[in-house]
């Protein structure tokens, strides 16, 4: 049994067979390492996941993100709180071409780098999007869950 549960959003921002992706600087006992994710984060009290996808990638990125499918759900524990990630596809990929951390709220603060990544070359987490085919996925439309709980 885990003592808590941490609800988190994620953008699935894909364009010509690259992903954005971010590297985020130590903050809040965050798992340490070079490692790259999708940009996103936790919900607040009370919102929804699609207004937590929206708020999360305007503040990190300064981007308004059209946010659709729910592509996939993770879940697992981490230091006995439950992680559940609901990662979302985001459909206007070329308004990410160029972000400008220095205008954004929160990007300077978290984010150290910020780029279109090949996924299955770069130290991604979580591990399954290196292996997934993250085009079909999208062409799909249907949603895929991940635990090891």
């Amino acid at each position: 049994m885990h003592s808590a549960r941490r609800v988190s959003v994620r953008g699935i921002i894909f364009r010509e067979g690259m992903l954005l992706a971010v590297r985020l600087k130590p903050y809040h006992g965050a798992i340490r390492g070079d490692f790259w994710c999708t940009p996103g984060g936790g919900l607040d009290p009370g919102e929804s996941l699609a207004d937590g996808m929206r708020r999360e990638l305007v503040e990190e990125t300064g981007v308004e993100p059209a946010v659709s499918a729910l592509l996939y759900v993770q879940q697992f524990a981490h230091e006995n709180v439950e992680q559940l990630e609901f990662f979302f596809h985001i459909t206007n990929p070329e308004a990410y071409l160029t972000v400008d951390l220095s205008k954004t709220t929160h990007g300077m603060a978290e984010i150290t780098e910020i780029d279109f990544q090949d996924p299955r070359s770069i130290p991604l987490l979580p591990k399954f999007l290196t292996t997934q085919d993250i085009a079909a996925d999208i062409q799909r439309g249907t949603t895929t869950l991940f635990s090891s709980l």
